[in-house]
């Protein structure tokens, strides 16, 4: 997993596992702890998930909500879509340009 970027925008590449997930987790909660506005997490090079993962992004989702920002997720790719739609969480995230759940394939 690598992450590059700034307070304002982060690119998330890799897997994001049980593995990476301490490393991510500091790297997150530092960008929103330093920043203002919505803090950009560009998903678009990202290979995986998993629950680790994802709770990584909860994680700096409340961080952010609590800090007064608002964590917006970019590029996320089509499989990732589907747990997001399955778990209902693409109702709570802010994903730009949203997830259109008609045209993501069935399962």
């Amino acid at each position: 997993m690598h992450i590059r970027g700034d307070h304002a925008e982060l690119a998330v590449g890799g897997r994001l596992d049980v593995v990476s997930a301490a490393d991510a987790r500091t790297v997150l909660h530092s960008a929103v702890d330093d920043g203002a506005g919505d803090l950009v997490l560009d998903l678009s090079e990202l290979d995986s998930w998993d629950a680790t993962g994802l709770g990584v992004i909860m994680g700096a989702h409340r961080r952010a909500g609590r800090c007064g920002r608002r964590l917006v997720l970019r590029g996320v790719p089509p499989q990732m879509q589907r747990l997001l739609v399955a778990t209902r969480l693409h109702r709570i995230l802010a994903i730009e340009g949203g997830i259109g759940v008609e045209s993501l394939p069935r399962v």
